[in-house]
């Protein structure tokens, strides 16, 4: 996966070497699309080498390890990770972390083109659309909107959970379910198990209802000593501001994946 590019382009960050952090920092991950790629104990993807890159420069040293996305936010809840790498803002994990806002993503229906569901443009047409079986993934959390409609296609009996991107895309090719709401960008360059990713294949549906959200990563108010949390909110403000994160995300994902889900704040 041709994601070392996005070093070279990240090296225009500033490189004087700080004091750092004054520990290393516990980042159990699930893999999201391209931006976090999980091959068995091999941690890649957008976001692990933006951090990389940024620690290098900053004296923190980052320590990755593939969690499910459920267990991944029970141990951000219990304090055992210091990151949620990547994360959209939510209410709930305000009471466990600060939220630093890195780009801004939306959901949408996600299908496959041989499968071919009708054509949606908002929640309420999708719920209206009883036949349609959907899929989510477990953990995933992409505000009080999208929250509702998956409860509200629970009561219809029309929810299937799954418990990682790559067991949601095996429910769609087997037609256990008819589409999928995520951001597009966490289902690209995932694979179903055993099989090989279904990029080419997906079609990408933005449900006009479902708002436009500040996504980025959490930091623990829990684990992180306030020297060190200090220190990585600077760190990745400055990387936003200097596009450092927009470049890495646009080096690691073909475009098709990016527009309607995700663009720069």
């Amino acid at each position: 996966m041709k994601l070392w590019p996005a070093l070279l382009l990240l090296t225009a960050l500033p490189q004087a070497v700080q004091a750092g952090c004054s520990r290393p920092i516990q980042v159990p991950v699930g893999p999201v699309g391209l931006s976090v790629v999980v091959d068995g104990d091999q941690i890649s993807g957008a976001y692990p080498l933006l951090l990389q890159q940024l620690g290098a420069t900053q004296g923190c040293r980052f320590v990755f390890q593939p969690v499910p996305r459920a267990r991944l936010e029970r141990l951000f809840e219990t304090g055992a990770a210091d990151l949620i790498v990547p994360a959209t803002h939510s209410e709930r994990r305000d009471a466990y972390g600060e939220f630093v806002p890195l780009i801004l993503s939306r959901p949408a229906a996600v299908s496959l083109q041989s499968r071919r569901a009708p054509q949606l443009h908002s929640t309420a047409e999708l719920l209206g659309r009883k036949e349609l079986r959907v899929v989510v993934v477990r953990g995933f959390d992409f505000g009080a909107p999208y929250q509702r409609l998956v409860e509200q296609l629970r009561e219809q009996g029309r929810l299937q959970q799954e418990s990682e991107v790559g067991t949601l895309l095996r429910a769609l090719q087997e037609g256990h379910a008819d589409l999928a709401v995520l951001s597009p960008t966490n289902v690209y360059g995932v694979a179903p198990p055993g099989g090989k990713p279904l990029d080419p294949q997906l079609r990408v549906e933005p449900l006009d209802d479902l708002p436009w959200r500040e996504a980025g990563f959490y930091l623990s108010n829990k684990s992180l000593s306030p020297a060190d949390r200090d220190l990585l909110r600077q760190m990745l403000q400055e990387a936003e501001r200097s596009g450092a994160v927009w470049r890495a995300l646009s080096l690691a994902y073909p475009p098709q994946a990016l527009e309607g889900a995700m663009k720069s704040r």
